[in-house]
């Protein structure tokens, strides 16, 4: 299975590049640029930069007993991760996330993994919840019974992690689910942070969306959706090259964006998100790191 979704992300990518190939693509690509104001893409980098700010939190807010006021570790921690995820094939860049938290802050595997897991599903309930909330056409009954079904899973599935259960405490299946018990237990404000996050992320790539195309900020903000939509499914182009063009173009479609157009504009988008992202990882990699105030006074297992 994993080598049919890897053979369809690659023939995703290869598809996109054979139509950048055309040098008319190009051409028009640098004619839409030299229209782009200068201020959109520093509002665009503030907004990124915010996002990245509130992903910080996010950690922080759970990990705030090992981080022990180390609120610069936890952004460290962001940017180096969201950095390899925008550039390592496959979404391989997702593994920064636990061996950063087992390295600044001695988070056990199961803990980091359990955590990451939970905090992609947030990514993604928001992310649907949105997308089911404001998809055209769908009927408005639809509509409500799809978000509350999206709601009800988001409040139920910790709840059912946290329940007594019968498997032997030394299989990983327990492990896991005691580990996500206790990353869905310890963010006080982890559904703050994540509708935070996506709310000003969206809100940035829909302002930059909307004036690499010339359009209004709610055509971009359909495009920014469509983008992130396909950033969540299971298959994917080599580093989210050609999906995530493909998922903004085609929600620009009913908005009457041609589909070509919308291509090279999600792709100038898609271009400054992982110039963003490297640049500021790149950055937190080169920063020393900030040790302790004090020794922490007891292991991380036991800390509540």
């Amino acid at each position: 299975m994993k080598i049919v979704k890897r053979g369809l992300a690659v023939a995703f990518t290869l598809a996109f590049v054979f139509w950048l190939l055309d040098k008319q693509q190009w051409t028009d690509l640098a004619a839409m640029l030299e229209h782009l104001p200068g201020s959109a893409l520093g509002l665009a980098a503030a907004g990124f930069f915010l996002s990245y700010l509130l992903r910080a939190a996010r950690v922080f807010d759970e990990f705030r007993h090992e981080a022990d006021g180390r609120f610069g570790a936890c952004l460290r921690i962001v940017l180096m991760h969201n950095a390899a995820v925008n550039i390592v094939p496959f979404r391989g860049g997702e593994a920064a996330f636990p061996i950063l938290l087992g390295k600044l802050f001695g988070t056990p595997l199961t803990r980091a993994l359990a955590s990451l897991f939970w905090f992609r599903l947030q990514d993604a309930l928001v992310v649907a919840v949105l997308a089911v909330a404001v998809w055209p056409g769908l009927p408005l009954a639809l509509r409500l019974a799809g978000v509350a079904a999206l709601i009800l899973f988001a409040w139920a599935l910790p709840r059912w992690a946290r329940r007594p259960h019968s498997s032997s405490p030394e299989s990983r299946f327990a492990r896991l689910r005691d580990a996500f018990a206790k990353s869905t237990q310890h963010a006080r404000y982890g559904w703050f942070w994540t509708i935070a996050n996506w709310s000003v992320k969206l809100a940035a790539q829909a302002y930059l969306l909307a004036a690499l195309i010339g359009t209004s900020l709610n055509t971009g903000a359909a495009g920014a959706l469509g983008a992130e939509l396909a950033a969540i499914l299971p298959v994917q182009g080599v580093a989210g090259f050609g999906t995530y063009e493909a998922g903004a173009a085609a929600a620009l479609l009913p908005n009457g964006i041609m589909l070509a157009d919308g291509l090279r504009a999600a792709l100038a988008l898609h271009l400054f998100v992982i110039a963003c992202s490297v640049c500021a990882g790149i950055i937190a990699a080169l920063l020393p790191e900030i040790q302790p105030t004090h020794p922490t006074a007891e292991p991380t297992e036991s800390k509540k």
